[in-house]
């Protein structure tokens, strides 16, 4: 039978012999050793004339292909020797079995690269903690400010009414932390920009009224639905809302 051969990259003696097998579709168990010898050397002669490099492992396993081929042409032993240990010895069992090891190996090798050509594959979400570490991270809502700050401009806003106050125009106004907490955030919810500290105290506020708000401001800094922002020394505080930022993230 011609065989028209084909010069492929073999990783080995064992890759070219399986290649050899499958192209001639025989049995591994059956090997016709003469025939896949042949084509085996036929290779390898190929290989020489076109002054390729062979691995002495192919040069090795011809050698041994060729002592398998020879130890197949002897005569079998004869009725006289029956008994003889070697009267079912096949001189392909040794090749036969290191092939179906191989093959075994190889199964699992392509097994392994195929699963490494679908996880090329595969993109994934980078997911390093620290990529997570500012959704947790406590933000300082009086960045740059200290409460000495707060305190000194709540001081330039009461004596703005002390004048009037000393007059006797005292009022009355009843006014709770929880009322100026929903007002300062429905001011705030219209000003994405903030409003500046001084601005939450409107012309004619009460001194009551101021404390009230200053404690309502600080409520809601303690519970983080605001913070206040001062740029730089004597610049305005800005006090702004958190809420869209806690619904954005």
């Amino acid at each position: 039978m011609a065989y028209q051969i084909k010069i492929e990259v073999f990783e080995g003696p064992f890759d070219l012999l399986f290649h050899l097998i499958e192209k001639n579709e025989v049995d591994i168990y059956d090997i016709p050793i003469a025939e896949i010898t042949e084509q085996y050397l036929e290779y390898i002669s190929v290989m020489q004339m076109l002054d390729l490099e062979i691995a002495s492992e192919f040069l090795v396993m011809a050698a041994q292909l060729l002592a398998i081929k020879a130890r197949m042409l002897l005569p079998r032993p004869t009725a006289l020797d029956e008994e003889s240990p070697e009267e079912d010895y096949d001189p392909r069992d040794e090749l036969v079995e290191r092939l179906l090891e191989y093959k075994k190996f190889k199964a699992i090798a392509d097994c392994l690269q195929e699963r490494e050509t679908f996880m090329n594959r595969v993109y994934t979400r980078p997911n390093e903690d620290e990529m997570f570490l500012h959704l947790f991270s406590e933000e300082n809502p009086l960045e740059g400010i200290t409460m000495e700050n707060l305190l000194a401009a709540l001081q330039e806003v009461l004596d703005r009414v002390a004048e009037r106050d000393l007059a006797g125009e005292i009022s009355r106004d009843e006014v709770t932390v929880k009322d100026k907490m929903k007002e300062i955030m429905r001011r705030l919810f219209f000003q994405s920009r903030g409003i500046a500290f001084k601005d939450l105290f409107r012309p004619g506020t009460s001194r009551v009224e101021i404390i009230v708000t200053f404690l309502a401001l600080l409520e809601l800094i303690r519970v983080g639905r605001i913070k206040a922002y001062q740029s730089r020394a004597f610049d305005d505080i800005m006090v702004y809302s958190r809420e869209k930022e806690t619904a954005e993230a």
